[in-house]
């Protein structure tokens, strides 16, 4: 065992076991106090939600609470290891929606791989939840147990292998190609990986302004073709016709490659034929499909973003999901809908072309950091990410019909974010 597994198992062994805890938020230091509490005060609060069950958001936890919820079926660079397995993963997660976004959050392991007991259970919990965050469940059935429950159930629910990664992907993608001087309709993509969060980046790809008959998608197999046999409904609406094969067919003359696969795959040979000034991002984690000196020595134009902390542009899901879902409850929204995910795309763009902070340079020990080829998302530390993409979030879901609840006074809104941040 290496030194970091065995810190890590002592860190997570260390009393209390865990990373996340429970802690009261009303007094409790009387008897009068433990009767509001619990009996006779609750029965109050129990017969209004009985009435109107949206009274819940206003007697209860439930508008500030998200449940984190897996099989264990994909789990972090891991694969299917079970759902008991998953738990420190999403106790993680839960950390993270607390520390960064303000957002309570239980991790819920759910020891099924039945898509329909899946969902079953999901639904049957929900009514305690303001949000669902799905994570670590593996394609494809992820995709079916989303869409049901994104359909079936009136709070907001995201898979965030899949709309996390989209988002981020997104937006760093959309800031190196302004950096590179190209546009959007003009490129020609290649993804890499054929999975939940492949699809989702490409779907969201498009609607940010990539044209779907420029995009070759490859899976273990090769290039998606549509005269393939194997190909399951999602890998089908990114068939293509042209004669190529094999990603070294598809990355030659390409602009941007973007990888959701496993370490190695993206050779420098590859890397040469691309189109000038190519956009990499190497996504698997955590060796990317070519590392970053690779990269670099085979095109020192290239453009180039990892999942890796230890190198520029890392692309992470955590300046996402605490802030997506910090608009969408703080609105109540029904669902995490197009128009939000894209309000998050833009927020967190054009953060990235604004001054830093000087704790932010100071927490990843930089002289300087400015919008450019070394940076074009901003550092997961920032802590105006809680302001700019919750705000975009909420006032996307207010605009787009969603939200329950009306933000009138936006200044208002954006002091309580920053209360929040701490920054």
């Amino acid at each position: 065992m290496n030194s970091i597994d065995q810190q890590a198992l002592e860190y997570h062994s260390a009393f209390p076991a865990g990373k996340i805890g429970i802690r009261p938020t009303k007094p409790t230091d009387t008897q009068a106090d433990l009767s509001l509490a619990y009996t006779p005060g609750v029965a109050a609060p129990t017969l209004a939600i009985a009435d109107d069950p949206d009274a819940s958001y206003d007697y209860t936890a439930k508008g500030n609470l998200v449940a984190v919820i897996s099989n264990g079926t994909a789990i972090l660079g891991l694969g299917n290891r079970g759902a008991a397995a998953a738990k420190p993963v999403m106790e993680g997660k839960a950390l993270l929606f607390k520390i960064l976004g303000g957002v309570d959050a239980f991790d819920i392991e759910v020891d099924t791989t039945d898509v329909e007991e899946f969902i079953r259970t999901v639904k049957n919990i929900a009514p305690s939840f303001g949000g669902i965050n799905l994570e670590d469940i593996k394609a494809p059935e992820c995709f079916e147990i989303e869409r049901r429950l994104v359909d079936e159930l009136d709070i907001p629910v995201m898979h965030d292998d899949q709309h996390g990664t989209a988002i981020i992907t997104s937006a760093a993608m959309l800031n190196a190609l302004e950096i590179a001087g190209k546009k959007a309709e003009d490129i020609r993509l290649v993804v890499n990986g054929a999975g939940a969060a492949a699809i989702a980046c490409t779907d969201l790809y498009i609607k940010a302004g990539i044209r779907p008959e420029n995009i070759v998608m490859c899976d273990s197999k090769g290039v998606i073709r549509a005269d393939r046999t194997d190909l399951n409904p999602q890998k089908k609406r990114f068939v293509t016709t042209r004669d190529l094969h094999t990603l070294k067919d598809a990355i030659a003359g390409a602009d941007v490659f973007a990888g959701f696969s496993k370490a190695g795959v993206l050779t420098k040979e590859m890397v040469r034929t691309m189109a000038e000034r190519p956009i990499i991002m190497a996504l698997a984690n955590p060796y990317p499909e070519i590392s970053y000196e690779d990269a670099r020595e085979a095109r020192p134009d290239a453009l180039i973003a990892t999942g890796r902390s230890d190198y520029p542009n890392q692309v992470n899901n955590v300046i996402g999901f605490p802030y997506i879902f910090r608009g969408a409850l703080d609105t109540r929204a029904k669902k995490i809908n197009e128009e939000m995910k894209l309000a998050a795309v833009h927020a967190i763009a054009s953060l990235a072309k604004e001054p830093v902070p000087e704790y932010v340079l100071k927490a990843y020990n930089a002289e300087s950091l400015s919008f450019g080829p070394d940076y074009i998302i901003p550092k997961a530390l920032d802590g105006r990410l809680m302001e700019r993409v919750s705000t975009a979030v909420a006032r996307a879901a207010i605009e787009s019909g969603v939200a329950r609840k009306a933000i009138t006074d936006w200044d208002a809104y954006g002091t309580y974010l920053r209360s929040l941040s701490k920054k």
